[in-house]
């Protein structure tokens, strides 16, 4: 069984930043293409980062401001936020995609392990 964790979500001012760390258990995790999703009230859940073998993925909106890495040693899967806006406030969301190691796919339902979700909060 593959267990996703998630910490680092807080409350930030506009223009800071903040670190999410994913913590993966598995064996196998090395395998997988991992992705950061968010989910705003109201809205669907959006893809916003995905690594794999073959590299990184950014929704648009997070180009240039965000960072996705992966210590496969560690097992653990980090998002890094910088110039954060109103606009990022949601809940993020670690996932698997224990079926890809190379193809990041944006579709969250492609997923089939998830964490239980970390709220970012970035005030105006």
């Amino acid at each position: 069984q593959v267990q996703l964790v998630e910490s680092g979500g807080g409350l930030v001012q506009a223009g800071g930043s903040l670190r999410l760390s994913c913590a993966v258990s598995g064996r196998t995790f090395r395998n997988y293409a991992m992705g950061w999703f968010r989910q705003a009230p109201g809205k669907e859940r959006e893809f916003v980062a995905g690594i794999s073998r073959s590299g990184t993925l950014y929704v648009d909106s997070a180009k240039g401001r965000f960072t996705i890495s992966r210590d496969n040693a560690k097992n653990t899967v980090d998002l890094q936020m910088n110039s954060l806006k109103p606009e990022d406030t949601a809940v993020y969301y670690c996932a698997a995609d224990s079926n890809q190691s190379y193809l990041i796919r944006r579709t969250p339902q492609v997923y089939d392990y998830w964490g239980q979700g970390t709220q970012v909060t970035v005030s105006s």
